[in-house]
């Protein structure tokens, strides 16, 4: 089991070894779920900040505009409670759901894999077999990821909050937020460079887990499936 694994903890190379259960059914639940809401923000997103050309006739039978503001705050909540899901996970999944959370950069095993996992994404040597994240994807989750969804929730929340009104529970938990910079537009501004940078993260993502089911001797695309890493040797 993953339980007993610490980070960045490595298989062994040129030799085969068993399948090792890597994510319980609670993590692979709030990745695909995550990746839909992390969808449908973007794209909702992009079209409320660069509306759609205006539909003929009258705007409430359409209601285009209505509809993608209600998706986007939709997912922005489920995005939300998601998040803190994912922080529930790190006390009952165990296993390796915490490595999200922390980059154990103060240990060696990270800057010797760190650095070792730039050169074979620049194919410049071979993959490295881990068990969990390898040092370079937890760094870049948790700069490109992690920490822009949470700026993304929290200026979410505040802007909403000006809607709704200073009596709303938004307001007494996220009202801070504008008070400290002062108006809405800025809050506006990061929370798409946000999201932009979010965008950058999946593009990224996802062609190196492709790469990585292709090219290492590592499962990564079907182990978010089944919860299990397979070695090839």
């Amino acid at each position: 089991m993953a339980n007993g694994f610490v980070p960045y903890h490595r298989m062994p190379e040129h030799k085969l070894v068993p399948s090792v259960r890597v994510y319980g059914p609670g993590v692979r639940l709030w990745h695909w779920a995550n990746a839909t809401m992390v969808i449908v923000l973007c794209i909702t997103g992009y079209f409320i900040g660069v509306p759609p050309p205006s539909i003929l006739g009258d705007a409430s039978s359409s209601y285009v505009m209505g509809w993608i503001r209600f998706l986007h705050l939709a997912a922005g909540y489920l995005f939300a409670l998601l998040s803190v899901y994912r922080l529930w996970l790190v006390f009952t999944e165990r296993g390796i759901a915490h490595h999200l959370y922390l980059p154990a950069i103060w240990r060696k095993a990270w800057s010797d894999g760190f650095f070792r996992q730039i050169r074979w994404n620049l194919l410049l040597d071979g993959p490295v077999r881990y068990v969990g994240l390898n040092p370079l994807a937890n760094v870049a989750m948790f700069f490109m990821f992690l920490l822009p969804g949470l700026a993304v929730i929290i200026t979410g929340f505040a802007m909403y909050a000006e809607v709704v009104g200073h009596d709303s529970w938004q307001y007494f938990w996220f009202g801070w937020v504008t008070h400290i910079f002062g108006n809405t537009l800025d809050l506006h501004i990061i929370h798409r460079l946000a999201m932009w940078v979010m965008v950058w993260f999946m593009m990224a993502h996802i062609y190196i887990a492709v790469r990585e089911d292709i090219l290492s001797r590592q499962t990564v695309i079907s182990t978010m499936l089944s919860g299990e890493r397979q070695f090839r040797d």
